[in-house]
C-alpha cells in the first residue's frame, strides 16, 4: 500500500449502509516512511454509525469508551496543518486497557475512576484490550472526521485474543445472568468434550450439576445449553500450533500457562531444553497420595519416537491405580538438571502440605541418576527407600537369579548364548541392546530393592494407555513438536484421569468407572477364581490358566512363582503383565517347590542387614530393635489397612493422639497468623 503524505489526496468515504465499521471502508497509509498510520475520512455526522459497526463485530463484541479526549475552539489557531484537530477523541475496547484478569493490573497511570456508565462489561471482566482508535474532526474541515486505527485486533499484550468467542476465558456483559459454575462442573464438562462425549450427554450432566446450586429454570438450561455449545466450538477451534516454530510456539504456551509450569528451561548452546508441567489438580493429587507414599517414575517412553523424551511421575491413588501427577519434557539427564526440576517439584508440594515427604521412589532404568533423588531427600527429609522396576527380559530370570546367588555372570551369559545360539534375531537383539547394560541392570538389582508386581502393573497401565492417546496413526506427522505433545497431555490425558478419579469417588459415569477400575493386570487377575488355577507339584516348570469365557481354552505360563514368567496370552507375548502371570504367582505364594520373588527377597535381606549391623548388647541393638518393631507395627497397619472392606472399624481402633494445650488453639493456622494474634494478645495485656 502506498504511502500518501498529504492529506488532500485522501477520498471522503460515506458509506450507504446505516452502520458500518472497519471493514466497508477503504484504508490509507498516511504520514512518513519512518511513522505512518492507518487513516480514513468520513462525514462528522457518521461517527456514531461507525462506532456502533465496530462494537457489533461478530468475532469480538463489544462497547468502546471514551479513553481521553481534547478540544479546542474555532479561530484559536493561527497557523495549523491540515490534520490539526478541532475535537480529539480516543477510543478504546472498554475491555481494556487495563487487565483485571489472572496476571494483569490497573494502569500505572490510572489515579481516578473512569465513569464507567457507558463501560462494556464491569471492571473485574477487563482483559486488558489494546484495541483503539483516534476519531479527529478536523479543524480545516469541521464537517469531516479523520479515522486512525492504531490497534485494530481485540489482542492482550501477548498478542493473545482476550474476549468474545475465540476466548476460553471471556466473560461478557451478561455475566450476572449465568448460573453459578463451579470448577467441579467447568472441569466435568471440558473433559468429557475433551473424550468426545456427545454434546447431549455432556449438556445433560453440566444441567444436573447447576441444578444443585440455581435448582431447575428454564432460563438456567438455555444459558446451559449455550454454555456447552460455547466451550464446545472452543475446544474444537483449538490448536496446538500457536507458531508454525516450533519453539516459539512452546514459548507462547509456557507465557500463557505460568500456573501449570513448575520449570522452564529454553533450548541454548550450554542448557538444554527442559519443561515441566505440573496443573492445580494434579498438584492436589501428588500432595494427597504422594505424601508418605510411593512416587514412581516412567523415565523412558518416547526415546525414538518423540522429539523429547517424556517422563511421568506418577502416585499410586486409592485403588493402587498409577495417577500422573506431573510431566517432564527434556533430553536432559545431567544430575544438576534433573536435582533442579526435583528441588522445585518438592518446594512445591510442601507450600501446600509443609510436613510432606515421600517414602520411596520407583524407577524404570537403571541408567536414571538417583543421586539428585537422595540428594533432594536429604535437604527436605523425603525419600527413604529407592525401588527398581522390572524391566528385564522376561528369557533372563535363569542368569539374574544364577547372578544373585553368586554364580560368574561370563558363566552364565555364555551358557545363555550357547542355548540360544540357533535364535539369530533375538541374539542379535540382545548383544546389541540387553548386553551392554546386563552388568548396570544386575548391579542396580543387587543394590536396590524390586518393585511389586501390583506397582509395575499400575505403571504398564499408564504407559499403555500413554500409547494409544499419543502414537495414533492421525498425529504421526506432529510427533516431533513439543506444542502437539505438550497439548495432548494437558487436555486429553489429563481429563481422561481427571474424569476417571471423578467417577470413582462421586459414583456416577459407571461405564467410566468399571473400565477405570479394570485398567490394570492385578485387577483383573483379582477376578480369576482361584480354582481356575492348574499347579502341579511334580512340574513346577508350567502352570495352566482356565479361560472365564472359554472352559475349553487353558493359557500357559512358564516359570510359575517368578518375575519373569511368561504366558502365550495375546497381552503377555507384546511384552506386557498379563492377568494370568499376576494370579499364577499370587496362588504360588508360601507352597512347596516355589522360590520367594525377587521384591521378598530383596526384603528380607534388609531385614537380615538391619539384625547383623549392631553389636550384641549394646545401646546400638535396643535402638534397631526399637526402629524394627516400630516399622513392623506400620507394616501391619498398612496390611490391615489394604485388606479391610470397612476403613470405620480401623479408625475406631486408632489411638486418639492429643495436642499439646498450649497449641490446641493454633492448631491448623498458618505460623504467620498465629504469630499476628500472639502480638496482638500481648499488646491488649499492656
Amino acid at each position: 500500500m502506498e504511502i500518501i503524505e498529504s492529506l488532500e489526496e485522501i477520498p471522503v468515504q460515506n458509506p450507504q449502509a446505516e452502520d458500518f465499521s472497519y471493514s466497508d471502508l477503504s484504508w490509507t497509509k498516511f504520514g512518513t516512511t519512518e511513522h505512518h498510520d492507518e487513516v480514513a475520512l468520513i462525514p462528522y455526522a457518521r461517527v456514531e454509525e461507525f462506532i456502533i459497526g465496530e462494537c457489533s463485530n461478530p468475532e469480538c463484541p463489544t462497547r468502546f469508551h471514551i479513553e481521553r479526549g481534547r478540544k479546542r475552539s474555532r479561530g484559536s489557531l493561527r497557523e495549523y496543518k491540515p490534520d490539526e484537530y478541532l475535537e480529539y477523541r480516543l477510543y478504546w475496547c472498554s475491555f481494556g486497557p487495563e487487565n483485571y484478569g489472572e496476571g494483569g493490573g490497573v494502569l500505572p497511570s490510572r489515579k481516578y475512576r473512569l465513569n464507567t456508565r457507558n463501560r462494556a462489561a464491569r471492571p473485574q471482566s477487563m482483559r486488558g484490550c489494546t484495541c483503539h482508535f483516534v476519531v479527529k474532526r478536523l479543524y480545516a474541515r469541521p464537517s469531516l472526521a479523520l479515522l486512525v486505527y492504531n490497534e485494530r485486533r481485540h489482542v492482550n499484550k501477548a498478542g493473545f485474543v482476550c474476549h468474545g468467542p475465540l476466548d476460553r476465558d471471556a466473560i461478557g456483559p451478561g455475566a450476572k445472568k449465568i448460573p453459578y459454575i463451579c470448577n467441579e462442573i467447568q472441569q466435568q464438562t471440558m473433559s468429557m468434550i475433551y473424550l468426545g462425549i456427545p454434546e447431549e450427554n455432556v449438556l445433560e450432566k453440566h444441567i444436573e450439576g447447576i441444578q444443585r446450586y440455581c435448582g431447575s429454570d428454564a432460563t438456567v438450561d438455555t444459558l446451559a445449553s449455550q454454555y456447552v455449545h460455547k466451550l464446545g466450538m472452543i475446544i474444537k477451534r483449538s490448536t496446538h500450533e500457536l507458531d508454525l516454530d516450533d519453539q516459539a510456539s512452546i514459548k507462547i504456551w509456557a507465557e500463557r500457562n505460568k500456573k501449570s509450569i513448575f520449570s522452564y528451561q529454553e533450548s541454548s548452546e550450554t542448557d538444554q531444553f527442559m519443561l515441566g508441567i505440573q496443573t492445580e489438580w494434579q498438584l492436589q493429587q501428588f500432595v494427597r497420595f504422594g505424601h508418605c507414599s510411593l512416587v514412581a517414575a516412567d523415565s523412558t517412553f518416547g526415546i525414538k519416537r518423540l522429539k523429547y523424551p517424556l517422563c511421568t511421575l506418577l502416585v499410586f491413588d486409592s485403588r493402587h491405580h498409577a495417577l500422573p501427577v506431573a510431566w517432564i519434557i527434556s533430553r536432559s539427564n545431567l544430575k544438576s538438571d534433573v536435582e533442579k526440576w526435583m528441588k522445585i517439584l518438592l518446594q512445591r508440594a510442601q507450600s501446600v502440605e509443609p510436613g510432606f515427604r515421600i517414602n520411596g521412589f520407583i524407577i524404570d532404568d537403571a541408567a536414571m541418576e538417583i543421586d539428585p533423588i537422595r540428594h533432594a531427600s536429604t535437604l527436605h527429609k523425603k525419600c527413604d527407600t529407592i525401588e527398581v522396576q522390572r524391566e528385564l527380559f522376561k528369557c533372563l530370570g535363569e542368569v539374574v537369579y544364577s547372578i544373585w546367588d553368586g554364580v560368574d555372570t561370563s558363566k552364565v551369559l555364555e551358557r545363555l548364548t550357547l542355548d540360544f545360539s540357533d535364535q539369530t534375531a533375538f541374539m542379535h537383539y540382545f548383544t546389541s541392546i540387553w548386553l551392554p547394560k546386563i552388568g548396570m541392570w544386575l548391579s542396580s538389582i543387587k543394590i536396590l530393592p524390586l518393585a511389586s508386581q501390583e506397582a509395575c502393573g499400575a505403571i504398564e497401565a499408564y504407559h499403555v494407555k500413554l500409547k494409544v492417546k499419543l502414537f495414533d496413526d492421525t498425529h504421526l506427522n506432529a510427533l516431533q513438536r513439543v506444542d502437539w505433545l505438550v497439548h495432548k497431555l494437558t487436555t486429553e490425558l489429563h481429563s481422561s484421569y481427571w474424569l476417571d478419579r471423578y467417577a470413582d469417588e462421586s459414583d456416577s459415569f459407571q461405564n467410566v468407572k468399571e473400565e477405570y477400575i479394570a485398567s490394570t493386570s492385578w485387577h483383573r487377575a483379582s477376578e480369576i477364581p482361584d480354582s481356575a488355577v492348574i499347579l502341579d507339584s511334580n512340574n513346577t516348570v508350567v502352570a495352566k490358566v482356565r479361560s472365564q469365557r472359554d472352559t475349553n481354552v487353558a493359557r500357559l505360563v512358564w516359570n510359575p512363582g517368578s518375575e519373569f514368567a511368561f504366558c502365550d496370552c495375546a497381552w503377555s507375548l507384546q511384552g506386557n503383565l498379563c492377568k494370568h502371570i499376576i494370579k499364577v504367582n499370587t496362588m504360588c505364594e508360601n507352597r512347596e517347590g516355589y522360590g520367594d520373588s525377587m521384591s521378598l527377597r530383596s526384603f528380607k535381606e534388609k531385614l537380615t542387614s538391619i539384625k547383623m549391623k549392631p553389636m550384641d548388647d549394646s545401646i546400638a541393638l535396643d535402638l534397631s530393635m526399637a526402629l524394627t518393631l516400630q516399622m513392623f507395627d506400620q507394616i501391619k497397619q498398612l496390611v490391615k489397612l489394604s485388606g479391610t472392606d470397612d476403613i470405620s472399624n480401623i479408625v475406631n481402633d486408632l489411638p486418639v493422639k492429643w495436642g499439646c494445650r498450649k497449641g490446641r488453639t493454633t492448631v491448623g493456622i498458618p505460623a504467620s497468623i498465629a504469630a499476628f494474634t500472639k502480638k496482638r494478645s500481648q499488646r491488649r495485656k499492656r
